[in-house]
């Protein structure tokens, strides 16, 4: 069941408020990575709207080494990084969702300044880490206003992989007056004012017990920065090649009651379930050893695992957009972006490259034919599209994994994803998500793969 809308333009991802009806398609082979047919990548010439969004990320070694270290340190491999090298100081920390109190070595890295090449309403951050047992971090993010004040250091998530340590929250009650945090996006409060982030620095702080030689590592940092103007309607994409991704098929809803401390299984958990098919379409798995505390009488025992390692202790759910990216990026050579797209040429364009998309939307059920139930916050997964340009998704609001394959008609797809406002089914005006999306894919990819990517403003 979706919680009540925040007054910011992103909608909280809850899950679906009402059971999915089934769909008659026929279940495709769930092998990783393959595909159903191939065609061409859009025609070059095709138009792309004006880009209402700004993503950087720090990813490279001298990407690491250009910033602010105080006790970190840039290191080179396959994925370069950047670690707790020495601690320049310690610190207690509270965990507000157990009571329990423990002192944490910590270091520091602050970015240089990005000016958003599109002054921005919203900014929501992204990052790739891994923390062995012992260490956590935090994000922070520091925009500079257009009339040249700023904001605090807002606090955009204290995250690890795993539990035991910490419990991954966010922050709430964090705001100035001009800006706010809702869950995972800093949005200023009066867009219509005029007033818009310019510019930011990010701040990671690692943390390890002390006296131990364990450190995070993280892989990615970055945010995304946008101006999408409110809008009740979107323009037309015209449809491109057909092309459908073989993507495994998970349902959410037959979860229903499982693990109430993880917001209760069902219709809560469609974010960490396309996430958990994503991640396997591109060979990422989990072991016995790792899915040995899921009740063994569950179906799709990985899909509980997800709920687990995405759930936010503070919001209290399974749809934290920066929490799922981060999961996604636990797996061995993935990354995981949050980020908003244009249309649905943008999709076509990353499903052209083999990159399946998942996406946010709200809806009301007589708004997207063939779906059966109405959401005031829903994620499922785009693996294709038809000849007549249709979209193909897995959707995880099924009432089997067999139900998962959904067609949904294209236009009707393309206006709940991208618009802004929407009426629910009481005639309010409420908030839509604008287009976000979650993108996952290799670090180390194809140069087809590099160019959708940069295509849609990720690198």
């Amino acid at each position: 069941m979706s919680r009540a809308e925040q007054p910011s333009r992103r909608t909280l991802l809850a899950a679906a408020v009402a059971a999915a009806v089934a769909s008659g398609a026929t279940p495709a082979s769930a092998a990783a990575g393959g595909r159903a047919h191939t065609t061409d990548p859009p025609a070059p010439g095709r138009a792309a709207p004006a880009r209402l969004v700004d993503n950087r990320a720090w990813t490279s070694y001298a990407d690491w080494r250009g910033g602010t270290a105080e006790g970190t340190r840039a290191v080179v491999g396959a994925r370069p990084g950047l670690v707790l090298a020495k601690a320049v100081g310690t610190t207690d920390y509270t965990d507000p969702h157990t009571g329990r109190t423990a002192a944490w070595e910590y270091a520091t890295w602050t970015s240089p300044v990005h000016r958003l090449t599109v002054p921005a309403t919203e900014a929501i951050v992204s990052w790739n880490a891994r923390t062995p047992d012992g260490t956590w971090l935090q994000v922070e993010l520091k925009a500079t206003y257009s009339d040249g004040t700023r904001t605090p250091w807002y606090v955009m998530g204290r995250w690890a992989a795993g539990d035991q340590d910490i419990r991954r929250t966010s922050v709430d009650d964090q705001r100035d007056g001009r800006s706010t945090v809702w869950t995972d996006t800093l949005a200023v409060d009066d867009p219509a004012s005029g007033l818009r982030l310019v510019s930011y620095r990010l701040r990671l702080t690692l943390y390890r017990r002390p006296g131990t030689g364990a450190s995070p590592t993280v892989w990615r940092l970055g945010a995304m920065g946008s101006d999408v103007p409110d809008r009740f309607t979107v323009p037309a994409s015209r449809p491109g090649p057909a092309e459908e991704l073989i993507v495994p098929r998970y349902s959410q809803e037959i979860h229903k009651g499982q693990y109430p401390e993880y917001d209760n299984g069902g219709e809560a958990w469609c974010s960490p379930t396309s996430s958990q098919m994503i991640i396997e379409y591109w060979g990422g798995r989990l072991t016995e050893e790792q899915l040995a505390w899921v009740d063994p009488s569950y179906a799709d025992p990985q899909v509980c695992h997800a709920a687990r390692h995405t759930y936010d202790h503070q919001y209290a759910g399974c749809g934290n957009w920066p929490f799922n990216a981060a999961y996604a990026a636990t797996f061995d050579g993935l990354q995981g972006v949050v980020t908003r797209l244009g249309s649905l040429t943008d999709v076509e364009t990353l499903i052209a490259a083999g990159i399946p998309v998942i996406t946010s939307q709200s809806f009301r059920a007589e708004e997207l034919t063939g779906a059966g139930y109405g959401t005031a916050g829903h994620l499922m997964t785009v693996i294709g599209f038809t000849g007549d340009g249709d979209v193909i998704a897995n959707d995880p609001a099924s009432p089997s994994n067999e139900a998962v394959r959904r067609v949904y008609r294209r236009r009707e797809f393309e206006n709940i994803w991208l618009r802004t406002k929407r009426y629910n089914a009481s005639g309010k005006v409420v908030p839509g998500t604008g287009g976000v999306c979650y993108l996952y894919f290799p670090a180390r990819s194809t140069a087809r793969r590099r160019r959708a990517l940069a295509a849609v403003g990720v690198r």
